[in-house]
């Protein structure tokens, strides 16, 4: 019998904000496509993307899965990153974004698809305080799961500390997650943030026992109102400094 070697690293490709690039369970997978340059994006609330992608859109290559957190903000989903979604064979989202958009497939909390040998689960997420949605709108996150591979989690928009608990009492294990950090905050609430803080992120980190952290989102527009620097100083005064890993923009990394 021929025994199953597991893997517990994961090579990652930040391309900026949310968007990340990886391997895994023998497909290439992007979380929310993100391959503008700098500008602003009009609406109810403004927003401002200050840097471009450290990989354009024309380089990455090709792409089989997209992870959408959810598609109604452009620092998730831009004008080059829906174009990107007509050329990806499976797209997972909300289910109201598949209402919306062409092409994508929504899952519901806690349901699962397949590709290929991976176990997808869509998990919830809350982008903002309780009752956000009518203003946030719904948003999700994804666990990943295959013989061989590390358990992933990867977060979304998402500040609810109390819905990653949920998650992880879910799973017999989290072994990585993508967090996106930040404390993004545009003001519509006004002191709470839309995802996690560092004094969140620390929060989540407990409840997900031995996991490596790697934050994600947290530059390269207007609305973040904390550095990685911030989280890495409160992470290590929490003793947990050794749990987080910083992707650096553009280059391939193994975490």
């Amino acid at each position: 019998m021929t025994e199953t070697i597991e893997r517990t690293a994961l090579e990652v490709l930040h391309i900026g904000g949310p968007t990340v690039r990886f391997r895994y369970g023998g497909s290439t997978w992007l979380t929310d496509p993100t391959f503008d340059e700098p500008g602003d994006y009009p609406g109810p609330i403004t927003l401002h993307k200050l840097t471009g992608p450290a990989v354009p859109v024309e380089e990455i290559g090709a792409v089989d899965v997209v992870l959408l957190s959810h598609d109604q903000h452009a620092d998730n989903l831009d004008t080059k990153g829906r174009a990107l979604l007509a050329t990806v064979d499976t797209v997972f989202s909300t289910t109201e974004a598949a209402e919306r958009l062409s092409g994508v497939r929504g899952l519901s909390a806690w349901e699962r698809a397949r590709v290929g040998a991976v176990t997808v689960t869509a998990v919830p997420a809350l982008h903002g305080p309780e009752g956000c949605e009518p203003f946030s709108g719904t948003v999700t996150g994804f666990v990943l799961e295959a013989a061989g591979e590390p358990t992933v989690y990867v977060s979304g928009d998402n500040a609810s500390v109390e819905l990653v608990r949920e998650i992880a009492e879910r799973f017999e294990r989290i072994d990585i997650a993508l967090l996106n950090v930040g404390a993004g905050n545009v003001g519509r609430f006004g002191d709470v943030d839309v995802t996690l803080n560092a004094r969140t992120a620390v929060r989540v980190a407990e409840s997900l026992g031995a996991a490596i952290i790697v934050p994600v989102h947290a530059e390269g527009w207007a609305h973040f109102t904390e550095t990685l620097d911030h989280l890495v100083r409160v992470f290590d005064y929490a003793g947990l400094g050794d749990r987080l890993r910083i992707p650096p923009v553009g280059e391939v990394v193994a975490v």
